[in-house]
């Protein structure tokens, strides 16, 4: 049972920092944001800004990665 705990820590440690090396070595990622879908409203002193697409696309991921883990369990 600790094995496959120690797994999944050790796989989501490694997750963690690659998307750590990513923010470190881009300033800004090319899609972060930018995507059609996304919602920003920029008024006068107001801005607002719902990342709808960017959610989507990297639940969508999330999901694949996890699906991927679970299925060499």
């Amino acid at each position: 049972m600790y094995s496959q705990l120690a797994k999944i820590l050790i796989a989501v440690g490694g997750l963690l920092l690659l998307a750590g090396l990513l923010l470190l070595f881009f300033d800004r990622l090319p899609f972060g944001g930018r995507l059609p879908g996304d919602i920003v409203v920029k008024k006068k002193n107001f801005t607002f800004y719902f990342p709808l697409a960017t959610s989507i696309l990297i639940s969508i991921i999330l999901s694949l990665v996890l699906w991927f883990i679970s299925r060499f369990r």
